[in-house]
């Protein structure tokens, strides 16, 4: 069933909070936003000396940069790191917490932030660095914050497929020439559900399931060998001319290595976050917060966009190369999916996929 082990890990995570007895931080330390925050923080971590990083980053680009940096900004501090898919974070969080034997001082992948939130372990925290991001793509509950963003487009193969000849809306697909040679991916960590989210909440419940009424005709390939990355290079390679719900960056990345592929933004585009949050009872408070800022700081969005991800920061340039699918620099309409919209839409999307398109 799509989407099978997020609903595993939302019951793992949700029978964990009934269990879990960790406490909040204390307020003034995850919240405090006085003119000594920083000196208080560095104090703080001084006396804890580590902090452990729970992300779903790619380690050689991502996490060994990241540690290098934070360690050589604050050598007092030992940061440790595990690096695993989101979902899997959710479950080694669940454990922890059900057996109050907390590790992770901060969590971050894509979902994450729902994830946690859904099943009451996030905490409250702000930081200062939260001012220089846009105020639509952050939680007014503090609950969790994003850290790297995903845009999701359209890839084809650029010898089978012309470029004018190209859909470029979601009405293009529709035509016939395209019959049976769209496929997208269908994984448990897919975003399909989130291409039929954001039709959802961008045209209505109506226009939206006319909509995918139309496109279920067109014999969508249902794409479950891997990841969207995966289906990406199966364009490549010819299999499917035309592939939906990937993230727009990878065609981009494989282009400037030669490969006969290109991303489209289709509007309204969907876009969604990563996330980070900080835990319940977490045992580093002072250090977390640390690192928390780093990450949104300038100089840890530039490491992430060196990275080949796209930084959160408006002061801050994506990689030249991927930098085209950021829709306000391609003056494409962007639609972001909130965390709390993937909650609320993830599961019902999920069961319009599976009425339709199997």
């Amino acid at each position: 069933m799509i989407l099978a082990r997020a609903s595993l890990v939302f019951a793992l995570a949700l029978a964990g909070a009934s269990v879990a007895r960790a406490q909040s931080a204390p307020a003034e330390i995850l919240n405090y936003h006085g003119a000594d925050r920083e000196q208080r923080l560095l104090e703080g971590a001084a006396r804890e000396g580590e902090v452990t990083f729970f992300s779903a980053m790619i380690v050689n680009q991502a996490l060994r940069p990241l540690t290098a940096a934070f360690q050589k900004k604050y050598p007092a501090l030992k940061m440790t790191y595990w690096r695993g898919d989101s979902e899997d974070i959710a479950v080694r969080l669940s454990a922890e917490m059900r057996a109050n034997n907390l590790v992770a001082d901060v969590v971050e992948g894509t979902g994450i932030g729902e994830m946690v939130v859904k099943a009451g372990f996030a905490d409250s925290a702000w930081s200062p660095e939260l001012d220089n991001i846009s105020a639509k793509i952050r939680d007014t509950r503090m609950l969790w914050a994003p850290t790297r963003m995903s845009y999701f487009g359209m890839a084809y193969n650029t010898r089978l497929v012309a470029a004018n000849d190209a859909p470029k809306t979601y009405d293009d697909l529709l035509a016939p020439r395209w019959k049976g040679g769209i496929a997208w991916p269908l994984t448990a960590s897919s975003a399909a559900p989130l291409f039929v989210t954001n039709l959802r909440l961008a045209w209505g419940e109506d226009r939206a399931l006319a909509y995918l009424k139309r496109l279920s005709e067109q014999k969508i390939v249902n794409f479950g060998a891997g990841n969207a990355r995966t289906l990406v290079d199966r364009v490549i390679a010819g299999e499917y001319p035309i592939a939906l719900a990937i993230f727009a960056h990878h065609p981009l990345i494989s282009a400037g290595k030669g490969a006969p592929v290109t991303a489209r933004l289709l509007p309204p585009v969907a876009s969604a976050a990563g996330t980070l949050a900080i835990p319940k009872g977490v045992r580093h408070p002072y250090a977390a917060m640390l690192l928390m800022d780093f990450i949104l700081s300038k100089e840890g969005q530039q490491i992430l966009a060196g990275a080949e991800y796209l930084p959160v920061r408006g002061d801050v340039e994506p990689l030249a190369q991927i930098a085209p699918i950021v829709p306000v620099r391609a003056g494409v309409e962007e639609n972001f999916i909130s965390p709390e919209n993937l909650n609320a839409y993830t599961e019902s999307s999920t069961k319009l996929i599976e009425d339709l398109f199997r």
